[in-house]
């Protein structure tokens, strides 16, 4: 889920570049034109997944998983191993 919404929200970062740098909407133009809806359910499903990114980042401290590692355990040490 973190990964789809993740690459949504990458998608829509470059589309407001090229809006910004090139005035060209990227999803309007696959879709024909903003009031599609098509392009609607795009720019709305590109905001929540914003919205969605924004809140697991804040509840895990500025830490983005995207991938679920896990930590390497670390082998327990006996007291053979202090001397």
């Amino acid at each position: 889920m973190r990964i789809f919404a993740f690459i949504l929200t990458c998608l829509g970062g470059l589309n407001w570049l090229m809006i910004g740098a090139l005035q060209y909407d990227f999803v309007a133009g696959i879709f024909g034109t903003q009031a599609n809806v098509l392009s609607r359910i795009i720019y709305f499903l590109i905001g929540i997944a914003s919205i969605y990114i924004l809140i697991v980042t804040v509840f895990g401290k500025g830490r983005l998983k995207l991938f679920g590692y896990k930590k390497k355990k670390e082998p327990k040490r006996t007291e053979v191993e202090d001397f």
